[in-house]
């Protein structure tokens, strides 16, 4: 066997066995990607209505 085709298929072998391992680590579905930015966008919306106006008789725009 090439000795320069084993070095790269043990190499390629490597670097397979740590993109498994980060995808087992970091890694998520599509599903749970959607659902974590349904849940983020659900409490913006629930944070934006209870937003205070801002006073139109203060200077500043402050919210009273």
């Amino acid at each position: 066997m090439n000795l320069n085709r084993f070095r790269k298929d043990k190499a390629r072998s490597e670097k397979r066995a740590l993109g498994d391992s980060n995808a087992a680590k970091f890694g998520r579905t599509k599903s749970e990607r959607t659902r974590d930015e349904m849940e983020q966008s659900a409490a913006e919306r629930h944070l934006d209505g209870h937003r205070r106006d801002a006073d139109p008789e203060d200077p500043k725009g402050d919210p009273a």
